[in-house]
């Protein structure tokens, strides 16, 4: 297929109409504009009567069970702890299983790689892991598990089949046609192409979209929770239906900075998958505070 060039005004201006277009239906489904009126003012005295300042006491260790932790890391007794690993698990494990079934998958939905009676048929299986979110699939494996972090497993690894799936047969797609041609020519079999030429070439995609895929899959364990599947989610829950948002807004606190350690972590990481010598090694200073800020 040729590729289509594309010019920067031409872009430029389709977005622009794209803008106006969504302002137009985002008009049509609101109507009355009013009712933002009072909106600053009733989050600025929700913020400051409900959530602020934050509970903290979720760090605190639990009365029940005793913690036999030292002092100084009885923090590992508590329910914020507790919940974070929790959620970390299930992510991991979540997203190692469904990379070990993507792989596969990902070969044979790839045009380039597989007929279309077998490529089309294992991209509606991709599909079909993907129509719903992993918060749903959560609520009907809890349903045929039982509550636990078992369906909050099951419910991310087909969500991650779906979601990673995509992304990889895409970038397996992407790939130039020279070396396939090569080793076509020289008569490999799919799956020795596969192993031997698609998965070297397509490694630094591949990598990064699965540690993509275990930032996402953490921050959507903590909501699957919520549904009785394991994790930190659980706990937002039950404060939620107290009204304590004191320390639901601290549980919140607690989740933004775990999630920017392990961005943090995935930036390191794919540093070693990438080519781009000029890209500067990663610090905790350029995730906290932006360069420009620093000028």
């Amino acid at each position: 297929m040729k590729k289509i060039a594309v010019d920067g005004e031409k872009m430029a201006l389709v977005l622009w109409i794209l803008l106006l277009l969504a302002i137009v239906i985002l008009n049509g489904m609101v109507g009355d504009w009013g009712r933002l009126a009072g909106g600053p003012d009733n989050l600025v005295r929700f913020f400051f009567q409900s959530l602020w300042p934050p509970d903290m006491s979720v760090l605190e260790p639990q009365t029940y069970p005793v913690c036999t932790a030292q002092p100084i890391f009885d923090f590992t007794c508590s329910t914020a702890w507790k919940g974070v690993i929790e959620t970390l698990k299930i992510a991991f494990v979540a997203t190692v299983f469904g990379m070990v079934v993507t792989l596969p998958l990902s070969i044979m939905a790839s045009r380039n790689l597989s007929p279309r009676w077998i490529s089309y048929p294992t991209r509606f299986l991709i599909s079909a892991c993907r129509s719903l979110p992993a918060l749903i699939w959560a609520i009907f494996l809890v349903i045929l598990v039982g509550l636990g972090p078992l369906a909050g497993v099951l419910a991310m690894t087909i969500y991650t089949v779906g979601y990673l799936g995509k992304l990889q047969y895409e970038s397996i797609e992407g790939l130039t046609k020279t070396p396939l041609d090569a080793a076509n020519a020289i008569g490999l079999s799919r799956w020795e192409v596969a192993v031997n030429v698609v998965i070297p070439e397509a490694a630094n995609d591949l990598i990064s979209h699965s540690i993509f895929m275990f930032e996402y899959n953490f921050r959507s364990g903590t909501v699957i929770g919520i549904v009785g599947a394991g994790g930190i989610g659980y706990y937002i829950d039950l404060y939620l239906r107290f009204l304590q948002y004191d320390k639901v807004f601290a549980y919140l606190i607690i989740i933004y900075i775990v999630v920017l350690i392990i961005d943090f972590i995935s930036i390191y990481a794919r540093s070693f998958f990438t080519e781009e010598e000029y890209l500067a090694t990663p610090n905790w200073r350029d995730v906290f505070i932006p360069s420009w800020t620093r000028n």
